[in-house]
């Protein structure tokens, strides 16, 4: 776990929103369950990547005294990442409009919690 962040490449990086209508088209040509079902399904597919972080967590910290340390922070960072792309497509299994939906939230969220500037005060 690293307290900087390092730049992004965006030469080199998939664009987020293409990737997440790739992977959500994808997914959607393989479901085995259709309709209310599967749209649940995709729902609680969220509940098990957050189970996957809290896995990595207690690896990483050794808190379970019969296995150890089994992961890594680099592991955690890998499974919260999961939990995003896995929000992302669930949203946009909800609506082809998950851009504009999760930016308006977003900006809402960011007023909400710092206010309507854009800067935080020195």
């Amino acid at each position: 776990m690293t307290d900087q962040a390092t730049p992004c490449e965006t030469s080199t990086a998939p664009d987020l929103w293409a990737s997440i209508d790739d992977l959500w088209t994808w997914l959607d040509g393989n479901r085995p369950h259709d309709g209310r079902e599967g749209l649940l399904l995709r729902m609680l597919k969220l509940s098990e990547e957050v189970g996957e972080v809290a896995e990595a967590v207690i690896g990483a910290t050794g808190q379970n005294p019969r296995k150890g340390t089994t992961h890594t922070w680099d592991d955690v960072e890998s499974e919260l990442c999961d939990v995003v792309i896995t929000a992302l497509v669930a949203l946009r299994t909800l609506t082809p409009d998950t851009r504009e939906v999760f930016t308006r939230h977003l900006t809402r969220v960011r007023e909400r919690s710092l206010g309507s500037t854009t800067r935080r005060p020195e």
